[in-house]
């Protein structure tokens, strides 16, 4: 074997040439490495970025999801005198160092508007003092928990959705008009805007659905999850007439129209709801149900 440099002999095994000081072994190519890239619609839309592993990090925080999907737990590591925001009564465990005060966020008008909208009154804000320190959040039914990473973005949520968010983030519950009225959502939902880690629960799995530019799709009211504030909305009823739509077992629906992406839970809460309501007892005694009572 012969130097391809200079054309001298080689001795077995040899990593440079003798005469010239060429390697013989080529250098091993670089591994290349993955590229995390924010989905892209064409004609708008910057998608929802959910990573795969379900871990981030963000400005003085880093956080996991566990035990996806049914019964999914956030854990949000707070670096020293960082703090995240979160809805009343959504915390299951902290450290013995993060701080944690309840506040009317937004003053008097504001915690109305949240109340009006079907959210606490109040929101908790997790502060680590002194160190790092750990939060665990929760919603409180079984699902799962979406941690969206949001850039710049701006997304609507139905307001039992909501868990938690980055300290930066601009949350405002908005008048949905007789349109979220006549869907059963009641009048309000919520405006999310900015930057930072938003944390989403859902009834059940989370489901995404990405609209191309001008692309409808038609979903349940009552598995709305969030949607981008790049598409557009309108509520129909599900089938033509009154009657056909009721028969159907399908109210109203809500059509969008790309581009943008949509997140959906698998189940329905009411729906749920109403299956398991002939086997709570009756809070008369005397009717449907049976009577826990002697």
């Amino acid at each position: 074997m012969n130097c391809q440099t200079c054309g001298a002999g080689l001795l077995p095994g040899a990593k440079f040439c003798g005469a010239c000081g060429t390697p013989t072994v080529a250098p091993e190519p670089a591994q290349p490495q993955p590229q995390y890239q924010q989905a892209s619609h064409a004609g708008g839309g910057g998608g929802i970025r959910i990573d795969a592993d379900a871990r981030g990090e963000g400005r003085g925080y880093s956080f996991e999801v566990l035990h996806q999907p049914a019964f999914a737990l956030a854990v949000v590591r707070l670096q020293a005198e960082q703090s995240i925001l979160a809805e009343a009564g959504a915390m299951v465990s902290m450290s013995a160092n993060v701080e944690l005060q309840s506040q009317m966020k937004g003053g008097l008008v504001g915690a109305l508007k949240r109340a009006v909208g079907g959210e606490s009154a109040f929101v908790s804000t997790f502060t680590a003092r002194g160190g790092p320190g750990e939060v665990t959040l929760a919603p409180g039914s079984p699902g799962d928990i979406a941690a969206i990473e949001m850039s710049n973005q701006q997304f609507f949520v139905q307001s039992s959705s909501y868990l938690a968010g980055d300290a930066g983030l601009v949350v405002d519950t908005r008048w949905g008009g007789a349109k979220s009225f006549f869907g059963g959502e009641g009048l309000f939902v919520l405006q999310v805007t900015g930057t930072g880690l938003l944390l989403l629960s859902s009834f059940g799995a989370i489901h995404r659905k990405r609209l191309a530019a001008g692309e409808r799709y038609v979903v349940d009211t009552g598995h709305l999850v969030a949607w981008e504030g790049t598409t557009q909305y309108t509520l129909r009823k599900a089938a033509a007439g009154f009657l056909r739509s009721m028969v159907s077992g399908e109210g109203v629906v809500a059509e969008f129209t790309g581009p943008g992406e949509l997140l959906i839970q698998t189940r329905n809460l009411a729906a749920f709801a109403g299956l398991m309501k002939p086997f709570f007892p009756s809070q008369g005694g005397s009717g449907g149900g049976f009577n826990l009572g002697g």
